[in-house]
Formats: structure tokens, sequence, C-alpha cells
């Protein structure tokens, strides 16, 4: 591979800055036991790397192609304003979710709270220890949501791993009731079919349902049989949380055969994964609209009905994209932007080998009305900075910014970093801003990076895999409209219609 000289704004070096909070550090037990697989959901290993690689990562340092190993460094228009490093949850950072003044963040191990009332200065409010990847985290009301993907040993926090071919082994949701921030209390939990990966909340007032995105059944685990061609729903009453129930598994990729009639992958569609489930959806509430991600297959889809989904439009892409992960649509509902998860997010992929098409962003507009809406591609997003190939990067999670119209986008790529950018012209996007660290090594590639990063209440929250939760401000006439709009909750997998 040879690493390719990127123009680049003025880098500023920044030190990180450390914020001390309060710990409340609670092990919490619950109850409901059952079962069900984990697809193999471990973080990645750390690999080496040829002697080359390393050698070509390091003349990149010396050249300034590349930050130094953990440097961290930006644009002009982004600050760096806090980092708060990992605690007593030693495991992979995940998901975030916001309520008022307070961050929910997910973790392999469990999940943290930060008051966020100080953005410069975050402080821990709570940590709960409840293990079981990847904890996919969101947050309704006085309830938060948490996914497990990963087969336990029964349902509760203390529980430990077992096999998934064990019929007695557990997977899926839990849920905890958050009206007390510093003593989050179990109180329910629901097993779905292949456990549940992430999750994507549908909020009604006394209601939410909860539509589980799961994959990769086998004929050797006994409650994530193939065809797994459809999501799970759940059902969860508000004032009876412990109620939660599965109440139906919506088939969205009907067809014969054991896989039934998602992209059948390869050897048909080479490097291509198989359909055999979603890995996340994002729903739009205001206009009744879904948008999956479904290994194979974007799909666009209507939630007129919550318990019932119907799918309006499928897109495939054979050449470029390797695995469709997860989805975002514009403020007008007709654009949706999809990301492409090449290597499964422990590889390197923002290199010249790899190129700017793939493990990249898809732009697809929305034409057309009601239950005739098509998905139409328009073209691929990726960052412009390369990286070593000791750091994994690629396509990952983020938000709009809200600017009234403008399309625009805050996203996590691993070590890639955090990257800003506009897809208004959905011919052309462009970055706009962007914050980094160096290397976590030159000599084997360990994962780490962003692995969320999302706009709210006018600064960027980031949750880094190895250093812990970020707090940036952008600084940017295309984006200072957005401090303006203030959301007294967010869920990005739950797009909220921020100038209803």
């Amino acid at each position: 591979m040879i690493l390719l000289s990127v123009s680049r704004t003025r880098r500023r070096r920044l030190g990180v800055a450390a914020a001390a909070g309060g710990l409340l550090a609670a092990l919490l037990t619950a109850a409901p036991a059952a079962a069900i697989p984990d697809p193999g959901d471990s973080p990645a290993a750390e690999k080496e790397v040829s002697r080359s690689d390393q050698a070509e990562a390091r003349a990149a340092i010396r050249s300034g192609e590349i930050p130094a190993q953990d440097e961290v460094v930006h644009s002009d228009n982004i600050r760096h304003v806090a980092n708060i490093p990992k605690d007593a949850l030693s495991g992979t950072n995940s998901d975030l979710a916001f309520q008022g003044r307070y961050a929910f963040a997910g973790n392999y191990d469990g999940f943290r709270i930060f008051d966020i009332s100080n953005p410069k200065a975050p402080k821990t409010v709570a940590q709960v220890l409840c293990p079981g990847s990847q904890n996919d985290i969101s947050v309704s009301g006085d309830l938060l949501f948490l996914s497990t993907d990963s087969s336990r040993s029964d349902s509760s926090c203390n529980s430990t791993t077992q096999p998934a071919t064990e019929k007695s082994s557990w997977e899926g949701m839990k849920v905890f009731d958050i009206s007390d921030k510093r003593n989050p209390r179990y109180v329910a939990a629901v097993e779905t079919a292949c456990g549940s990966h992430t999750h994507t909340l549908v909020p009604e007032r006394k209601n939410v349902y909860i539509y589980v995105s799961s994959y990769s059944p086998n004929a050797a685990y006994p409650d994530c049989q193939p065809p797994h061609d459809g999501i799970s729903v759940i059902k969860v009453p508000r004032k009876a949380p412990h109620k939660a129930a599965l109440v139906g598994f919506p088939v969205l990729f009907p067809g014969e055969g054991p896989d039934g009639g998602g992209n059948p992958g390869g050897p048909t569609n080479p490097g291509v994964s198989k359909t055999t489930g979603c890995h996340d959806i994002t729903v739009l509430p205001s206009k009744d609209l879904a948008a999956g991600a479904c290994m194979g297959d974007g799909i666009l889809f209507s939630i007129k009905d919550p318990e019932r989904p119907k799918v309006i439009d499928r897109v495939q892409d054979n050449v470029n994209f390797a695995f469709w992960h997860s989805a975002t649509f514009n403020q007008k509902a007709n654009k949706v932007v999809f990301t492409d998860e090449l290597g499964g997010g422990g590889s390197p992929t923002c290199n010249a080998e790899i190129g700017p098409n793939r493990g990249a962003d898809g732009i697809y507009d929305i034409v057309g009305k009601g239950d005739r809406q098509k998905l139409v591609f328009r073209s691929y997003f990726k960052i412009p900075r390369h990286q070593a190939d000791t750091e994994n990067c690629v396509a990952h999670n983020g938000s709009l910014i809200p600017v009234k119209g403008k399309d625009l986008m805050v996203q996590a790529w691993y070590q890639g970093g955090v990257s800003v950018w506009d897809f208004t012209d959905s011919s052309k996007p462009k970055e706009i801003a962007y914050f980094e660290r160096g290397p976590l090594s030159t000599d084997q590639l360990v994962t780490g990076g962003s692995w969320s990063a999302y706009y709210y209440n006018g600064y960027i929250y980031s949750n880094d895999i190895a250093k812990g939760f970020d707090v940036l401000k952008i600084d940017d006439r295309r984006t200072d409209p957005a401090r303006r709009v203030h959301l007294r909750e967010l869920n990005t997998q739950t797009q909220p219609d921020y100038f209803d």
C-alpha cells in the first residue's frame, strides 16, 4: 500500500483535557432468563501488520501525512474541549443517547451516565456494570434500553458467557428505570431471536415500540434458526415496563430458500454480506418512514403501523458495498445516507488500496410519493484523510447537524476520527471539519477510535472505543445556526423533526 499525501487544513496540537467526576458504580442483578445466540460480536483482537506497513506508518508520521501516535489534530473550526477516560467500565465503548443535561454512553461492560450541563467538564453520575456486547443504548422518558448481543448464562447483570448452542443461553433487550439517574434500576428483560445487535425506538404516548436488529442465524443455535429474514418488535408500556413483551417478527425479506429473499451474498455477489437480518434501522416518526441497513441490502419502509412495518423499496450495491451498516435521513426526508462497514470495523480501509468508494457512505435520494417512493443512488462520501494500516477506519455512526436548508452531518470513522461533512448537493458531498488522533500503535493493528459521533445542543459528543468520552465544539458559519436548536431527548436512530 502507498500512503497518499493529501492537502489538509493546518493542524493544531491540543492536549487531552481530562475532567474528573463523582462516581457511583452499581452492580445490578435481574430476574428473567431464557435463551439465544451470538454471531461473534467480541471486539477485534490486536493484529500484527507487516514490517513494510509499520515502516510506511512511521514514515507517514515523520512527513506529517498522518498525526503522531496518540497526537490530537483537528481542523481550525473545531475545538477539543473535554475528554473523560474510561473508568470502572473497561470494555469497548459503543453508542450514545441523550436526555436533558445527561449523556448515556454504552460500553460492552454496561453503561455510564454523564452530567453534561457543563460540556467542558462532564461529570460521571453513574456507572452500571451489566456485561453483554454491544450494549447499544437508547432512552425514552424514564426508561433506558440496552441491547445484548452475546450469549449469556441468563438475563441478569451478573451473568457469564455461555455457548449459543445451549438452549438455556440468553440474548435480547434489557429495560432500566432511570427516573433516578444516580441509581438506575433494572426492570425487565425480553429475549429476542439472535439477540439484539442494535435497536431502534418508535415512541408513542403510552408505549415504546422497539425494533430489534440481529442477524447471522445458525442451525446449531436453538433460538436463532434460519431463515432470520426480519426484525423483532417489542412493546413496552411506559407505566408498566415490567410487562415488556415481544409482539411480532415482521418479515422484511420474504422469499424461498433457507435464508429468505435477501441478498444471497457470495459466491453470487462476491465480497457482499448475505442478508440474514438487519444491522441497524433509523426511523423518522414525523414522516412514518424508516430506513434499514440490512447487511447486503438497504431498505425503505413505512411504519404507519409500528407493529407491521411495510417495505417500500429495496436497493443493493454489489460493487462497492460489503455490509450495509446504518442509515440517516436528511431533515426533508428526501435523502438517506447509508454506511458501509467494510471489514467489520476492525480493518484499515481508509487507504489508497481500498480507495474512495468502499467502506464509505452511499448517498441516496428518495423520489416519488407514498408507497411508490424509490431510493436513487447519487454518490459516495469518504474522508479524504488517509490512515495508516495500523488504524481501523471505516464509515460508522453519525447524526444530522440541524441547519435549515442544509444537509450537514457529523460522523464517526473509528481511528479516522470525527468528520463533519455537507451533502446538500447529493452528487458533490464534501468534508468541512474534522478531529482525529494519531494511530494507537505503529507496530500492530489495535482497534480503537470514535464509535459514535453525534451533535446535541451545540456540541459534538464522541464515544471513543479506547480513549473515552470526547466533547468537541465546532465554530463555523455553516453550522452555527444549529446552536439555536435544543432537544429534550436524542436517540439518533429515532430521528427528530428538528424544525416542527
